[in-house]
């Protein structure tokens, strides 16, 4: 269950001073005057207390002589007070609310009895709780990778049509037109219809944060992983180390050391602490390393070689046997060749059944062609699958050798490096004191990097349960109920887009959740929106889609505040240029009357659980206008939403937000 409005109030800034404009839940409201009289405030008013980020409240008398503004909100029996302060000074807007619950029928309190003292998150939060919103739910933001909490801000964006977007050809929903709104409307669109299972949307949410510690985990530890196998600079260092003689020469035929290994040499070598053995000066370990290099880079280009070859030959299979299946097609229509089964000679005719006996040869030799092409593409079928596991293997030698090479690179560089400080130092002691040195700083940082994430490595126990989440999100049917309320809403939209006489209503009209807009699929194609032309279809295809909406949730008891606010829908039949006593033509006031009696049409479908306001300088003599007219604020009675007497006479004229 959710809310509608009950009454709008301003408090002036001098004490004493309140006006309340009421309202009618469960009926059309309309608000009707001249132009600057104050009609449009009502909207940016009612937006405004519902905890808007900003200041929505257009400059004029409503900014100048109004200090607070409140909105009275039922539900059913309940009834909820909220009230905002105007912005002090050059304050964006105010960041406090007065949020209260009363007993239904209770006036507006006076302004000094107001406590303001509830921030803005948690007034939002209130008022989204009044609104039956679940603030549990997570969707997630399109083309965005957090995710949002519906509230009630989100909720109206299907409630407000301002002036600027009432007939707009390029924006259906409210400040669909402001930066970042779109996404945000399409992500919150599949819950407010009723498409999101909460339970889903949870485990979705909590998919979503799990993949992300998996991600921060494997980042933790991607520190220790670099240690192994050994890096090219700890190996540089035993061989150094081994040159000043702090470590014996490894035996030819010792494999490529793990980094445990490495590491234990290293120690070994820093903890020695004998004159060091005179080495043979002889040997080159920059010339042993440069000629490991030669070979590295020879394995690695035969293996590249070997795999383009590989390659080929899997191309060439897979274009032989796309031609044999082809002619083996070809040569299986002999089939329709029957041999006798007593002579197993004469073939027969599969038209007439006559015996074909000069055709057993043909036959013969064509069936052994068949024979063969078949057996050829068995072999070709068995030995695909051999080369492309054997092209998985050389392309993991190959990463293997480009790894081997990146070492390599790394130790011919702190080789260099150390050769030239030995250089620098002819006594051998001290040449080794420089190794054991460049070994201790070595350590000291492998150390720090293994130490450092403390992390317990839990990365299989979040892969089961990422393994168990996408389990059950397998059968998640979110899309395929959003297709299918998206199509129920459409054809409301149809019916009503017909029932107003509007262009193109003739073929099917659809809500496009991506697009954000209406289309109608005719014969030649889809036509959105934008492309229809005319102010009168773009009126009314805006109101057929939220009245449809608005129908849908309400039927499915959907968490949205049971109210639509339109500025000015008659705006599209006046001139630009109009005064406030233009009057309207008489075909421009039918087609508007239609659109009030589709008001009345939706308003007698729901039966009391839905609230159009209408703010319009249009006052028809209809029983579709008349009756519910509520406020007229005209020049000629200096009726305003600002009462004159809040205004000073010396003030020269000034507008009020229209």
């Amino acid at each position: 269950m959710t809310f509608q409005i009950q009454a709008v109030t301003i408090y002036g800034k001098q004490p004493g001073q309140i006006r309340t404009v009421p309202f009618r839940p469960g009926a059309l409201n309309i608000v009707t005057g001249d132009s600057r009289r104050g009609k449009s405030a009502l909207l940016t008013i009612i937006d405004y207390c519902l905890a808007s980020g900003g200041y929505p409240v257009k400059a004029g008398r409503v900014r100048d002589y109004v200090s607070a503004y409140a909105v009275t909100l039922v539900r059913g029996s309940q009834q909820l007070f909220v009230a905002r302060r105007a912005p002090a000074g050059k304050a964006a807007s105010s960041t406090v609310l007065c949020v209260v619950a009363q007993a239904g029928g209770t006036p507006p309190p006076p302004l000094e009895s107001l406590t303001f003292a509830t921030p803005l998150d948690a007034a939002k939060d209130r008022i989204s709780d009044f609104c039956g919103i679940d603030r549990t739910v997570r969707v997630p933001a399109v083309g965005n990778a957090r995710t949002i909490a519906p509230s009630i801000r989100h909720a109206l964006f299907f409630c407000f049509q301002a002036q600027n977007e009432v007939a707009n050809q390029d924006l259906l929903f409210h400040s669909q037109g402001e930066e970042w709104r779109p996404n945000t409307i399409r992500g919150v669109l599949p819950y407010f219809l009723g498409a999101v299972d909460a339970e889903q949307a949870l485990r979705r949410n909590r998919l979503r944060l799990v993949r992300r510690d998996l991600a921060d985990l494997e980042a933790a530890l991607a520190p220790a992983r670099q240690l192994d196998p050994a890096a090219g600079q700890a190996r540089a260092l035993v061989t150094e180390a081994v040159q000043a003689g702090l470590l014996a020469p490894p035996p030819e035929d010792q494999q490529e050391p793990q980094a445990d290994e490495v590491l234990a040499l290293l120690r070994q070598a820093l903890d020695h602490n004998n004159p060091p053995a005179t080495g043979d000066d002889t040997e080159d370990p920059l010339g042993v390393l440069t000629a490991r290099r030669g070979e590295l880079r020879r394995l690695h280009g035969q293996t590249r070689v070997k795999i383009a070859d590989l390659k080929r030959a899997v191309a060439e299979n897979t274009a032989f046997t796309t031609q044999a299946t082809e002619q083996r097609a070809r040569l299986v229509s002999l089939g329709l060749l029957r041999l006798d089964p007593e002579t197993a000679q004469a073939a027969h005719c599969p038209v007439c059944d006559s015996a074909l006996a000069s055709a057993n040869d043909t036959v013969t030799a064509l069936t052994g062609d068949l024979t063969h092409l078949e057996g050829d593409l068995e072999v070709i079928g068995s030995d695909t699958p051999a080369i492309q596991r054997l092209i998985g293997e050389e392309e993991e030698r190959l990463q293997q050798l480009r790894s081997a090479l990146a070492r390599n690179q790394d130790e011919i560089n702190e080789v260099t490096a150390g050769l030239r400080a030995l250089h620098r130092e002819p006594d051998a002691i001290r040449r080794a004191a420089l190794v054991q040195g460049r070994i201790s700083l070595y350590l000291d940082t492998a150390a720090h990097r293994t130490v450092l994430p403390q992390v317990e490595d839990r990365r299989e126990e979040l892969r089961e349960q990422i393994a168990e989440l996408e389990e059950l999100l397998s059968d998640d049917t979110q899309g395929e109920r959003l297709a299918s309320y998206l199509s129920l809403i459409s054809q409301k939209i149809t019916a009503k887009a017909r029932s107003l006489g509007l262009e193109h209503s003739e073929s099917p009209i659809r809500l496009d959740a991506n697009r954000l807009t209406v289309i109608a699929d005719k014969p030649e194609g889809p036509l959105p929106l934008p492309e229809m032309g005319s102010g009168e279809n773009h009126l009314g295809y805006h109101v057929a889609a939220l009245l449809s909406l608005h129908e849908w949730f309400t039927e499915h008891q959907a968490p949205v505040p049971r109210l639509l606010v339109l500025d000015q829908p008659s705006q599209v039949y006046f001139p630009r240029d109009h005064t406030d006593d233009a009057v309207l033509g008489e075909d421009d006031r039918n087609r508007l009357l239609n659109v009030f009696r589709a008001f009345h049409d939706t308003l007698r479908l729901l039966d009391g659980q839905f609230q159009i306001i209408v703010m319009e300088h249009a006052d028809l003599a209809d029983e579709a206008f008349a009756p519910y007219v509520g406020q007229r604020w005209r020049h000629d009675v200096n009726e305003a939403l600002v009462p004159a007497g809040w205004i000073d006479d010396a003030d020269d004229p000034t507008a009020q937000d229209d």
